[in-house]
């Protein structure tokens, strides 16, 4: 596919604020999850089963895209988290500028972890870094066990793919064991759970998953502390 230099300066942008992101989210010790997937995939529910689910003491903040309404940020504002909704007025997808601009007001070093629904569709999300730590490709067992074929930039750049709504399995003519083969094709190293939001099965995985990723991220936190105060110990 050929990019224009109009879409080459947009991306070049949109990637100079989210390494500015990075850096200042890093600083903060905040561990950020960008959740991808197609409209209807459960990225909302998945997102709320988390958040019911998560250890006491997790500071946790939520950004919400959609074309238009609320729906989702009421629906997880429920839980106590503060949650912000983005509406894109039309994009098909989130970029840095608007998690840089929706973050204004809240205190990153009184966080832990930023999860960002972006909004319902594989394609363009894909090319638009968030200044997230990772990538997470949520797809349904009511979809093809192709879609790893058809839309291989997102299972490539995904560090995990959440197969949700797994209580559907019995009543759908899905092929678990296919579509992991397929989203393996494309990245080797991709890590895949199984899920229902409904039944809770597979949570404890991902509640796993997810607590490695915080302890990692606090790990080095602590060591480029550490490093910083070193180096200034040093020239004194």
């Amino acid at each position: 596919m050929t990019v224009t230099p109009a879409e080459t300066k947009v991306l070049s942008e949109n990637q100079r604020i989210a390494n500015e992101l990075r850096n200042t989210l890093g600083n903060a010790g905040v561990l950020s999850l960008n959740f991808i997937g197609s409209p209807g995939a459960g990225k909302t529910a998945f997102l709320e089963r988390t958040l019911a689910l998560l250890a006491a003491g997790t500071r946790t903040a939520v950004l919400t895209g959609d074309i238009q309404t609320e729906n989702d940020a009421n629906r997880l504002a429920r839980y106590g988290y503060p949650v912000r909704q983005i509406t894109t007025a039309g994009a098909c997808h989130l970029d840095a500028r608007m998690v840089e601009r929706h973050l204004q007001g809240w205190n990153l070093d009184d966080l832990d972890l930023l999860l960002i629904e972006n909004v319902g569709n594989l394609v363009c999300p894909t090319s638009f870094d968030l200044g997230e730590d990772a990538k997470i490709v949520v797809l349904s067992v009511c979809e093809g066990e192709d879609k790893p074929l058809k839309y291989p930039g997102i299972f490539r750049k995904a560090e995990l793919m959440i197969l949700n709504k797994a209580d559907l399995l019995p009543y759908v003519p899905f092929q678990p064991a296919l579509a992991m083969e397929y989203a393996r094709q494309i990245h080797p190293g991709i890590a895949i759970l199984q899920t229902s939001a409904v039944t809770g099965v597979g949570f404890e995985a991902w509640l796993d998953w997810l607590g490695a990723r915080l302890d990692a991220k606090r790990a080095a936190m602590n060591e480029t502390a550490a490093a910083v105060t070193g180096s200034g110990a040093a020239t004194r």
